[in-house]
Parts: C-alpha cells; sequence; structure tokens
C-alpha cells in the first residue's frame, strides 16, 4: 500500500506506524522532493528572540510558509528582513515534527529587485523623518576652520586620497581617519561605531576629538550603498554632537544618511571643500581688507585734517577773544571798593543790633536756668551710677562663686605626674645611652688588643730590633752596631744578656710582624 494513497482501504492487513514514525516519513519525503527551493514572497510577521536566530513568515494573498533564519546565517545577510519587504528567499524545506507543520531553512534573503528597496526605503524614511530627526532645525552650522577632520571612510579607497588632496590644496588640516567597511554587511555596524567612537573622544586628549566629521563613499548601485540606508547608521548622524557631512555616492545618489546629516555634499571631493576654505583666497581677501582699511584710514584723516583747518581759520585771534574779559576785568576792579566798603557797613550794622539786645540779666538767668538742669541731672545720675555698680558687683560674687581651684589643682597634679614619667624615661634613657657606649668602646678596646702586635708576639712571634729601630732586612741587621729581640716577656740582647729598656720612638704604626723580623 502505498502511504499516501488517499484511498480508504479497511483491510486489517494494512502497517501500522507510530506517530514519530509516520512524520519521520513525511519529513524525509518534503526534503527529498524540496532540497533547495527559491521562494517569492512578502515577509510578515518577523521574531528574533535573544537566540540571534530570525523567525518568519513568508505569504502572499492566498497561502503562508513559516521560514527560519539562524543566526550566523542572519548575520551573514546584506539586507536583514522588514515586515512588508517584498524578497526573494533561498533555502530547502523542512518539517517540525513538534508542531506538525512544514516550514523553509533560510539559507539567503534579499530584496525582490529596486522596488522592494526603494519601498523600505520610503517606509524608514518616513519612519525617521515623523520622529523629527529630518528637521532643519536640528542642523548645526559647520566650523568655518576645523583644526581637526574626522573621515569615515575605507581606507584603501579613491574616496580618502581624493579627501586628503583636496584638503592639502585648498588648507591643509589634521585628518583622523576611522577604516570602516562601506559595502556588505559590515558597513552598516561599522560605519554607526565609528561615529560614535569619534563622538567619544576627549577633546584635547592623546587622540584629539574631531571638530568635524565626513562619512564619505564613492559611488554604486543601490545594493552597494544599502549599508548607509540603515536605521543605525540614520541614529547615529542625528545623534551625532560633531558636526556632520555626508558625502555617499555620486550627486544622483540619495541615502538616509544624507537626510539626518548636518551637510550633504554630491562628492567627497566637495565635502572636502565644504569642510574648509581656500587658503589663497583667504590670504587674498587679508590683503585687500589690509588696503581697504589702509585707504580708508588715510582718507580719514585727510578729512579731519581738513576740517580742523577750516575751523582753525574761523576761530578769532587770542586777542580778539580776551579784549571783552579784559574790560570786564577793569569795570569790576572799579567796583570792588565801594562793595567792600557797603558790606562792611552792614556787617557793622548787624553787629550793633545784637549787641544791643544782650543784657546781664538775661545771661545771669541762662546760668541759673543751666545750672538747674545740671544739678537734676547730677541727681539722678547717682543713682542710676549706684545701681549700675551693685549690679555689677552681683554679677562679679556670681561668678567668682562659680570659680573653683580644684580644676586648676587636678591640673597641676596631672602635669607633675606627667613631668615625673618624662623625667623616669629621660633617665632610663640616658643610662641606656651610657650603657651602649661603655659597651661599644669595651669591645672597640678588645678589638685593639686582638690586632695589636703584642698578642702576635705571645702566640710565639719576636720583634728584632737595631739601634733601637726595628729590623725588617738582614742588610739592616748587617748595618746596626747592635741587636736586641723583643719576646712577649721582655727583651733580649743577641749576646744573651738582659738590656735595660731604651725608650724607643714610637712608629706612625704599630708593627706588624713580618718575615724578616721573626726570629
Amino acid at each position: 500500500m502505498d502511504l499516501f494513497d488517499d484511498t480508504p482501504d479497511t483491510s486489517d492487513n494494512a502497517p501500522e506506524f507510530t506517530v514519530s514514525e509516520l512524520s519521520g516519513a513525511v519529513k524525509r519525503t518534503i526534503e527529498g522532493e524540496f532540497g533547495f527551493v527559491r521562494v517569492r514572497g512578502e515577509v510578515g510577521r518577523v521574531s528574533r528572540p535573544r537566540s540571534g536566530h530570525v523567525y518568519l513568515d513568508l505569504k502572499d494573498d492566498k497561502s503562508v510558509i513559516a521560514g527560519i533564519m539562524w543566526k550566523g546565517v542572519a548575520a551573514r545577510q546584506q539586507t536583514q528582513p522588514e515586515e512588508g519587504m517584498e524578497v526573494i528567499a533561498t533555502g530547502k524545506m523542512t518539517t517540525f515534527p513538534g508542531q506538525s507543520k512544514y516550514q523553509i531553512i533560510l539559507e539567503e534573503i534579499r530584496p525582490a529587485g529596486a522596488g522592494a528597496l526603494m519601498a523600505m526605503l520610503e517606509k524608514r524614511k518616513a519612519q525617521l523623518q515623523a520622529e523629527g530627526l529630518f528637521d532643519p532645525a536640528r542642523k548645526r552650522p559647520l566650523p568655518y576652520l576645523p583644526e581637526i577632520i574626522g573621515v569615515v571612510t575605507s581606507p584603501s579607497g579613491a574616496v580618502i586620497r581624493d579627501i586628503l588632496h583636496r584638503l592639502r590644496d585648498r588648507f591643509p588640516r589634521k585628518v583622523l581617519v576611522w577604516p570602516v567597511a562601506v559595502q556588505g554587511a559590515k558597513c552598516a555596524p561599522e560605519v554607526a561605531r565609528a561615529i560614535n567612537g569619534f563622538n567619544q573622544l576627549t577633546p584635547g586628549g592623546a587622540l584629539p576629538r574631531p571638530d568635524l566629521l565626513i562619512v564619505a563613499r564613492g559611488g554604486g548601485s543601490v545594493e552597494d550603498l544599502w549599508g548607509f540606508n540603515e536605521e543605525i547608521v540614520a541614529r547615529a548622524a542625528a545623534a551625532s554632537d560633531i558636526p556632520l557631512i555626508s558625502a555617499v555616492g555620486h550627486e544622483t545618489d540619495t541615502t538616509l544618511i544624507d537626510y539626518v546629516s548636518d551637510r550633504r555634499a554630491p562628492t567627497p571631493t566637495a565635502a572636502a571643500e565644504l569642510a574648509v576654505p581656500v587658503r589663497m583666497e583667504l590670504l587674498a581677501g587679508l590683503r585687500d581688507f589690509d588696503a581697504r582699511m589702509t585707504r580708508a584710514v588715510e582718507q580719514r584723516l585727510e578729512q579731519r585734517g581738513q576740517r580742523l583747518r577750516d575751523l582753525g581759520r574761523a576761530l578769532p585771534r587770542a586777542e580778539t577773544l580776551l579784549e571783552g574779559p579784559r574790560q570786564r576785568l577793569d569795570v569790576m576792579g572799579d567796583k570792588l571798593p565801594a562793595a567792600l566798603r557797603r558790606l562792611v557797613d552792614r556787617q557793622r550794622l548787624r553787629l550793633s543790633e545784637s549787641a544791643g539786645s544782650l543784657r546781664p540779666g538775661v545771661l545771669s538767668r541762662a546760668i541759673v536756668t543751666e545750672r538747674n538742669k545740671l544739678d537734676e541731672r547730677a541727681r539722678r545720675l547717682h543713682p542710676a551710677l549706684q545701681r549700675l555698680v551693685d549690679t555689677r558687683r552681683e554679677a562679679l560674687a556670681q561668678r567668682g562663686n562659680r570659680l573653683s581651684d580644684r580644676p586648676i589643682l587636678r591640673e597641676i597634679s596631672l602635669q607633675s605626674e606627667r613631668l615625673v614619667t618624662l623625667s623616669r624615661r629621660l633617665d632610663d634613657s640616658q643610662n641606656t645611652r651610657i650603657t651602649d657606649a661603655r659597651a661599644k668602646l669595651d669591645a672597640l678596646d678588645r678589638l685593639r688588643e686582638t690586632l695589636g702586635y703584642k698578642e702576635t708576639l705571645r702566640r710565639g712571634y719576636a720583634v728584632v730590633h737595631g739601634d733601637g729601630n726595628v729590623v725588617t732586612s738582614a742588610a739592616d741587621a748587617k748595618k746596626a752596631s747592635a741587636l736586641e729581640i723583643e719576646f712577649a716577656d721582655g727583651r733580649l740582647a743577641v749576646g744573651g744578656g738582659q738590656t735595660a729598656r731604651k725608650p724607643a720612638k714610637k712608629p706612625p704604626n704599630p708593627p706588624k710582624p713580618t718575615q724578616g723580623s721573626l726570629f
């Protein structure tokens, strides 16, 4: 009987299968018939769990097929699937016995032509625009003459050479290059990391933070430039605190980073032209400004000089200016004596009037009144002073009662005990120092005796003296008129008789027994 024959069979001879056997047979049949397939459809539900795998649905207007893309395969895809994208998926059919369903294990997924890419691009563009990332108010002005320029591009392409060459021609600046992949699956994450990395640098550090960023790439197809249409790149450019110029593709190419950047350049070379002015034009402008300023100053000085000369001609002579004041001075000089006499008369009259009003009785009454006031204040002052003195005396008595000599005595006792302790410690320290010094002196004395030549004589050696001096050679012994041998217990003449000791000159250093002086 055919396993998949739809004809009902009521025979009792039909084989029996377990559920696992039947599922395995179905799995082998489907994988054998559809080992490698390409499916065109629209991406439906997309799920990305923490494992990194991607679960999605491929559908058309009538059917739906479940799809799985394992973690390693998903990381290699240049275009990540999104809901609503029309794609061409390549993989193999299989079943999942745990749920009695069939599915496709995806090996590759790519947009179904440029139309699908552009539809997805328009969807992303609308989303970012709704968030306000394209708002012109967000765009910042570029620095007029940046000190350091950061370039995000491929280090081996012609783009970086064009940018450096153009900067060198216009106005040489310091350039920091962050190498990235400019197409493929690695493009978007590397470009986003480069923009964030430049923003995280410390201004004035060992690796200084750029004043301006340029994200550049040469021209290419929509698929080649797709990395710059990724959402992570657009968001990184929008979040950049450093002004950013996008120079991706040719003048007709447009990517999402162009909309969120602060300035778009049609080509990488044009980005370099936007970044810095022309040095020679600035120098020419400065020379022109200098010449114009010089001419303006000269013209202004000439105008002011001419006006000063015109005003000088309009001024009267100094003699003419002094004639009127001199005349007024003469008139007032003539009037001054009469005016002084009138002033003296008026003041004399006022003095006479004031003196006439003064009488002895008035002064006496004023003196008596003031004296009465003074006596009244004196009577009032004495009780007040007495009360103040009593109050201060009571306050002093209260403070005196609170004073006690016990704290002072206790402090004296403590300090006395401390003085006794310090004195005892000082005596102990001095005794210890004296003992150590005496021990050291005894040790040095024993060392002196050990190293002296007397100890050598006690071990059986002797010293030969000739005429009072130490003899160290046979020639000196022949020259001496008398020889004397010194032992540990005394001296002996060579003839055998003892001689009286004769004080000899003390040698500079204690004599050391040598081979010639031992007997």
